[in-house]
Protein backbone atom coordinates (compact mmCIF):
# COMPACT_ATOMS: atom_id res chain seq x y z
CA UNK A 1 0.00 0.00 0.00
CA UNK A 2 1.44 3.36 -1.05
CA UNK A 3 1.75 6.36 1.26
CA UNK A 4 -0.98 8.24 -0.64
CA UNK A 5 -3.35 5.27 -0.22
CA UNK A 6 -2.54 5.11 3.49
CA UNK A 7 -3.26 8.82 3.81
CA UNK A 8 -6.61 8.51 2.07
CA UNK A 9 -7.52 5.50 4.21
CA UNK A 10 -6.50 7.28 7.41
CA UNK A 11 -8.28 10.47 6.35
CA UNK A 12 -11.60 9.40 7.85
CA UNK A 13 -9.80 8.56 11.10
CA UNK A 14 -8.17 11.98 11.12
CA UNK A 15 -11.56 13.66 10.78
CA UNK A 16 -12.93 11.55 13.63
CA UNK A 17 -9.94 12.45 15.79
CA UNK A 18 -10.51 16.14 15.04
CA UNK A 19 -14.20 15.76 15.92
CA UNK A 20 -13.34 14.24 19.31
CA UNK A 21 -10.87 17.05 19.97
CA UNK A 22 -13.09 19.99 18.99
CA UNK A 23 -16.23 18.67 20.68
CA UNK A 24 -14.31 17.93 23.88
CA UNK A 25 -12.87 21.46 23.95
CA UNK A 26 -16.30 22.91 23.13
CA UNK A 27 -18.00 21.15 26.06
CA UNK A 28 -15.24 20.82 28.66
CA UNK A 29 -14.11 24.46 28.79
CA UNK A 30 -17.51 25.90 29.85
CA UNK A 31 -18.34 22.81 31.92
CA UNK A 32 -15.08 23.31 33.80
CA UNK A 33 -16.22 26.83 34.71
CA UNK A 34 -19.50 25.44 36.08
CA UNK A 35 -17.61 22.81 38.09
CA UNK A 36 -15.29 25.49 39.45
CA UNK A 37 -18.21 27.58 40.71
CA UNK A 38 -19.81 24.48 42.28
CA UNK A 39 -16.44 23.70 43.88
CA UNK A 40 -16.59 27.10 45.58
CA UNK A 41 -20.29 26.93 46.51
CA UNK A 42 -21.38 28.26 49.88
CA UNK A 43 -23.25 24.99 50.43
CA UNK A 44 -21.06 22.32 51.94
CA UNK A 45 -22.92 19.40 50.35
CA UNK A 46 -22.52 20.82 46.84
CA UNK A 47 -18.90 21.71 47.51
CA UNK A 48 -18.03 18.26 48.84
CA UNK A 49 -19.80 16.39 46.02
CA UNK A 50 -17.90 18.50 43.50
CA UNK A 51 -14.62 17.76 45.26
CA UNK A 52 -15.37 14.03 45.06
CA UNK A 53 -16.19 14.33 41.35
CA UNK A 54 -12.93 16.15 40.67
CA UNK A 55 -10.96 13.62 42.72
CA UNK A 56 -12.48 10.70 40.79
CA UNK A 57 -11.95 12.28 37.38
CA UNK A 58 -8.33 13.16 38.15
CA UNK A 59 -7.55 10.04 40.17
CA UNK A 60 -8.68 7.31 37.75
CA UNK A 61 -7.47 6.52 34.21
CA UNK A 62 -9.36 8.14 31.36
CA UNK A 63 -9.47 4.75 29.65
CA UNK A 64 -11.39 3.29 32.60
CA UNK A 65 -13.76 6.26 32.61
CA UNK A 66 -14.53 5.75 28.92
CA UNK A 67 -15.41 2.12 29.60
CA UNK A 68 -17.65 3.16 32.49
CA UNK A 69 -19.49 5.77 30.43
CA UNK A 70 -20.04 3.33 27.57
CA UNK A 71 -20.93 0.11 29.37
CA UNK A 72 -22.39 1.65 32.53
CA UNK A 73 -25.88 2.39 31.13
CA UNK A 74 -26.19 -1.23 29.98
CA UNK A 75 -24.90 -2.94 33.12
CA UNK A 76 -26.63 -0.61 35.59
CA UNK A 77 -29.92 0.22 33.85
CA UNK A 78 -30.12 -2.39 31.10
CA UNK A 79 -30.29 0.31 28.41
CA UNK A 80 -29.35 -0.40 24.83
CA UNK A 81 -25.98 1.08 23.89
CA UNK A 82 -26.44 0.67 20.15
CA UNK A 83 -25.21 3.87 18.49
CA UNK A 84 -23.97 5.18 21.83
CA UNK A 85 -20.24 4.72 21.21
CA UNK A 86 -19.38 8.23 19.95
CA UNK A 87 -21.59 10.08 22.50
CA UNK A 88 -19.96 8.02 25.27
CA UNK A 89 -16.53 9.07 24.04
CA UNK A 90 -17.46 12.76 24.01
CA UNK A 91 -19.11 12.54 27.45
CA UNK A 92 -16.12 10.69 28.90
CA UNK A 93 -13.55 13.11 27.51
CA UNK A 94 -15.59 16.20 28.41
CA UNK A 95 -16.29 15.14 31.99
CA UNK A 96 -12.64 14.21 32.53
CA UNK A 97 -11.15 17.40 31.11
CA UNK A 98 -13.76 19.59 32.79
CA UNK A 99 -12.35 18.48 36.15
CA UNK A 100 -8.84 19.55 35.15
CA UNK A 101 -10.02 22.85 33.70
CA UNK A 102 -12.04 23.53 36.86
CA UNK A 103 -8.91 23.33 39.00
CA UNK A 104 -7.00 25.50 36.53
CA UNK A 105 -9.77 28.10 36.63
CA UNK A 106 -9.86 27.99 40.43
CA UNK A 107 -6.13 28.62 40.61
CA UNK A 108 -6.51 31.55 38.22
CA UNK A 109 -9.31 33.20 40.20
CA UNK A 110 -7.39 32.80 43.45
CA UNK A 111 -4.55 34.90 42.03
CA UNK A 112 -6.85 37.93 41.77
CA UNK A 113 -6.59 40.18 44.87
CA UNK A 114 -9.88 40.76 46.68
CA UNK A 115 -9.13 44.45 46.57
CA UNK A 116 -10.00 44.51 42.88
CA UNK A 117 -13.54 43.38 43.63
CA UNK A 118 -13.86 46.07 46.28
CA UNK A 119 -12.42 48.74 43.97
CA UNK A 120 -14.87 47.76 41.22
CA UNK A 121 -17.76 48.04 43.68
CA UNK A 122 -16.62 51.49 44.74
CA UNK A 123 -16.46 52.56 41.10
CA UNK A 124 -20.05 51.46 40.60
CA UNK A 125 -19.49 48.30 38.57
CA UNK A 126 -22.16 45.63 38.80
CA UNK A 127 -21.20 42.04 39.64
CA UNK A 128 -21.42 40.97 36.00
CA UNK A 129 -19.40 43.98 34.81
CA UNK A 130 -16.75 43.29 37.41
CA UNK A 131 -16.53 39.65 36.36
CA UNK A 132 -16.44 40.08 32.59
CA UNK A 133 -14.56 43.38 32.27
CA UNK A 134 -12.05 43.24 35.13
CA UNK A 135 -11.61 39.78 36.61
CA UNK A 136 -12.08 37.36 33.69
CA UNK A 137 -9.52 38.99 31.32
CA UNK A 138 -6.85 38.74 34.03
CA UNK A 139 -7.79 35.13 34.83
CA UNK A 140 -7.64 34.13 31.16
CA UNK A 141 -4.18 35.63 30.83
CA UNK A 142 -2.98 33.83 33.96
CA UNK A 143 -4.34 30.38 33.12
CA UNK A 144 -3.64 30.29 29.39
CA UNK A 145 -0.30 28.39 29.65
CA UNK A 146 -1.92 25.70 31.82
CA UNK A 147 -4.93 25.46 29.51
CA UNK A 148 -2.55 25.13 26.56
CA UNK A 149 -0.82 22.18 28.21
CA UNK A 150 -4.14 20.42 28.82
CA UNK A 151 -5.34 21.03 25.26
CA UNK A 152 -2.09 19.62 23.87
CA UNK A 153 -2.53 16.57 26.11
CA UNK A 154 -6.07 16.22 24.76
CA UNK A 155 -4.79 15.99 21.19
CA UNK A 156 -2.75 12.94 22.18
CA UNK A 157 -5.42 11.47 24.44
CA UNK A 158 -7.88 11.24 21.56
CA UNK A 159 -6.11 7.99 20.68
CA UNK A 160 -7.71 6.44 23.78
CA UNK A 161 -10.99 6.29 21.87
CA UNK A 162 -9.72 2.95 20.54
CA UNK A 163 -10.71 1.58 23.95
CA UNK A 164 -14.33 1.59 22.75
CA UNK A 165 -13.43 0.15 19.33
CA UNK A 166 -13.94 3.53 17.70
CA UNK A 167 -11.97 3.82 14.49
CA UNK A 168 -10.24 7.13 14.98
CA UNK A 169 -6.90 7.79 13.33
CA UNK A 170 -4.66 5.81 15.70
CA UNK A 171 -6.91 2.73 15.52
CA UNK A 172 -6.87 2.82 11.73
CA UNK A 173 -3.08 3.28 11.75
CA UNK A 174 -2.70 0.15 13.88
CA UNK A 175 -4.98 -1.84 11.57
CA UNK A 176 -3.06 -0.80 8.46
CA UNK A 177 0.30 -1.45 10.16
CA UNK A 178 -0.82 -4.95 11.16
CA UNK A 179 -2.25 -5.85 7.74
CA UNK A 180 0.63 -4.36 5.73
CA UNK A 181 3.41 -5.17 8.21
CA UNK A 182 4.56 -1.60 7.78
CA UNK A 183 5.71 1.05 10.25
CA UNK A 184 4.69 3.87 7.91
CA UNK A 185 1.14 4.30 9.34
CA UNK A 186 2.63 5.05 12.76
CA UNK A 187 4.94 7.65 11.23
CA UNK A 188 1.97 9.28 9.48
CA UNK A 189 0.02 9.25 12.76
CA UNK A 190 2.98 10.76 14.60
CA UNK A 191 3.30 13.55 12.04
CA UNK A 192 -0.43 14.28 12.33
CA UNK A 193 -0.27 14.55 16.14
CA UNK A 194 2.83 16.73 15.94
CA UNK A 195 1.25 19.11 13.43
CA UNK A 196 -1.97 19.27 15.44
CA UNK A 197 -0.09 20.05 18.65
CA UNK A 198 2.06 22.63 16.88
CA UNK A 199 -1.08 24.33 15.56
CA UNK A 200 -2.60 24.39 19.06
CA UNK A 201 0.60 25.77 20.60
CA UNK A 202 0.91 28.40 17.86
CA UNK A 203 -2.72 29.50 18.25
CA UNK A 204 -2.44 29.72 22.02
CA UNK A 205 0.80 31.70 21.73
CA UNK A 206 -0.94 34.22 19.48
CA UNK A 207 -3.72 34.57 22.06
CA UNK A 208 -1.15 35.08 24.83
CA UNK A 209 0.52 37.83 22.84
CA UNK A 210 -2.84 39.46 22.18
CA UNK A 211 -3.49 39.51 25.94
CA UNK A 212 -0.04 40.85 26.79
CA UNK A 213 -0.79 44.24 28.31
CA UNK A 214 2.79 45.42 27.85
CA UNK A 215 2.94 45.01 24.08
Amino acid sequence: MSVSTMLSTMGVGMLRTCAIFFLTVLFSLPLGMVVMFLRQSRYGVVRNITKIYIAIMRGTPLMLQLLMWYFGPFYIFGWSIRGYRFPAIIIGFSMNYAAYFAEIYRGGFETIPKGQYEAAEVLGYSSSQTFFKIILPQVVKAILPSVTNEVITLVKDTSLAFTLAYNEMFSIAKQIAASQTSFMPFIIAGVFYFIANYAVAFGMERIEKALDYYR
